[in-house]
């Protein structure tokens, strides 16, 4: 089973972010997810973001392909990407509402349609460039976005993003496509129902929508900001003050209109905004992560994993108490403490206590230091005349993979925690706050709601133990390497 994920708008592709990291720590089978961004502003900070860290676990889970997934479920799944899809890409020089739809031609050749154009959006809508995006016009959006000619199947990625499902369809497998905006701004309201739409009508059209799985997450309004002074009212921009009543309409639309669309429908949204900085668009459109796009990430797993009845259905999330998530708030929670669990603590531990000595070894020289960390010699060839070379480029790049992969993912998990309206109790994230400065004396405290007894916490997450282990003969795995020595610290740090 494939999942095709779609992105649409900035908080699509920070729910791309989450499920980025959530499948790298071992939440997700060992299906592939391909993934899908769209957005119109193609410098989005958000989708920057999240495209870098897609970066960072393609090549983890590229040096990590090959190792024991029973024994060690990190980076089991592999995540490909279709990259980014801008309805503006063949249109790069005059992105205007009026230059895209040709509205002087039309003014000439068919007056009655520039009339009808002339009522649904002003003169400023008309000649706003949209370079940073639909501004927070879903009606901008959704006229833009409906020009996408999915019959045609020329417009890359769309042509190879249907193929490729007709042919999992084609080879028994059972292939779900799953979209993630909000639906109270401008590209998540208006690409979320208009490419669904879309989608749903060419499978059709090839007759193979019965047998693809389509579900979406529906992101209400989660966050506010306050327009800078100077900003006119009447500005074409986003405005938070009308999120509600943008949510309201997309919603009344949906039960109207979107029937037979999507299979199944994920409602995420926090009456506690956070608030971030007002921004139009382009690179300084970089919230921080939140943790809303954590449980739609476990959303998407939900939808993967899970079967659905053949009735529409629609799914919401709620908590035991207002203003605080903690383990139980999560679905499946004992699960997922368990594997966030021992991957943070493996993070932690490679940073903390394995990076450094790694370090040590390539300024001392591997063949000095190795009796200062004799479990060295266990993943690489004291002899030059074998492979497994410590300062070799192949190990000393392995190394920087894994050390930003580690950084990427405490950065996320650390700022997921960081909610201003909201205090989230799933890891005590003031002791990775700095990467740079980790201290493994800590590692005990790492996780809230560890129900291991304090002896046992002492006794297992101890970094001198963790490495000592190491060095003995019941550690598992293949013992390659960087790559094998990742896996014997993932394993020492399980839960």
């Amino acid at each position: 089973m494939t999942i095709y994920l779609i992105g649409i708008g900035g908080s699509g592709a920070k729910c791309v972010e989450s499920v980025v990291h959530l499948a790298s720590v071992g939440l997700f089978p060992q299906e592939p997810i391909k993934v899908l961004f769209v957005d119109a502003d193609e410098s989005n900070g958000n989708v920057e973001r999240a495209r870098n860290s897609l970066n960072i676990q393609t090549e983890c889970q590229r040096i990590l392909s090959a190792i024991d997934k029973q024994q060690c479920p990190w980076m089991q799944t592999s995540i490909k990407s279709f990259d980014l899809w801008s309805p503006f890409a063949k249109n790069s020089l005059n992105k205007e509402l009026s230059a895209f739809f040709n509205y002087n031609n039309i003014k000439q050749s068919e007056p009655a349609l520039a009339n009808l154009f002339d009522v649904l959006y002003t003169d400023k809508e008309k000649q706003e460039n949209l370079d940073v995006g639909f501004r927070g016009r879903p009606a901008i959006g959704a006229a833009v976005m409906s020009q996408v000619d999915l019959n045609r199947l020329d417009e890359e990625p769309w042509g190879t993003f249907i193929e490729q499902i007709r042919a999992d369809v084609n080879e028994g497998k059972q292939p779900k496509v799953m979209l993630c905006g909000s639906i109270f701004g401008g590209t998540g309201a208006s690409g979320l129902p208009t490419i669904a739409r879309l989608i749903a009508n060419k499978l059709n059209e090839i007759n193979i929508r019965e047998r693809v799985k389509i579900g979406s997450v529906f992101i209400l309004p989660y966050f506010g900001f306050t327009a800078p002074a100077g900003e006119s009212e009447n500005g074409i921009y986003a405005q938070s003050d009308k999120f509600l009543l943008n949510t309201e309409a997309a919603l009344r639309y949906y039960v109207t209109q979107a029937q037979g669309i999507f299979d199944t429908v994920y409602l995420l949204g926090n009456e506690n905004l956070a608030r971030v900085n007002f921004s139009i668009g382009k690179n300084t459109q970089c919230n921080q992560p939140h943790f809303i796009e954590l449980y739609a990430g476990l959303a998407a797993k939900h939808f993967l994993t899970e079967s659905h009845p053949q009735e529409e259905t629609i799914v919401l999330l709620s908590r035991s108490r207002s203003q605080y998530i903690n383990w139980d708030d999560i679905p499946d929670g004992h699960n997922v403490q368990k594997i966030l669990g021992s991957t943070t603590r493996f993070a932690y531990t490679w940073l903390a206590a394995i990076a450094p000595e790694l370090t040590n070894a390539k300024q001392e020289g591997f063949k000095s230091y190795i009796r200062f960390a004799p479990w060295l010699s266990r993943f690489y060839d004291a002899d030059p005349k074998k492979p497994l070379q410590f300062d070799s480029n192949q190990q000393q790049n392995a190394i920087a993979i894994i050390n930003n992969w580690c950084k990427d993912y405490l950065r996320w998990l650390q700022e997921i925690h960081q909610c201003e309206s909201d205090r989230v109790e799933l890891f005590k994230h003031s002791i990775f706050a700095q990467v740079e400065q980790l201290q493994g004396t800590k590692l005990q405290d790492l996780i809230l709601g560890d129900n291991r007894d304090a002896k046992t916490r002492q006794r297992n997450d101890d970094p001198t133990r963790i490495k000592n282990s190491l060095n003995t003969k019941n550690v598992q795995g293949n013992n390659n390497g960087t790559v094998g020595l990742a896996q014997a610290v993932y394993q020492a740090c399980q839960l």
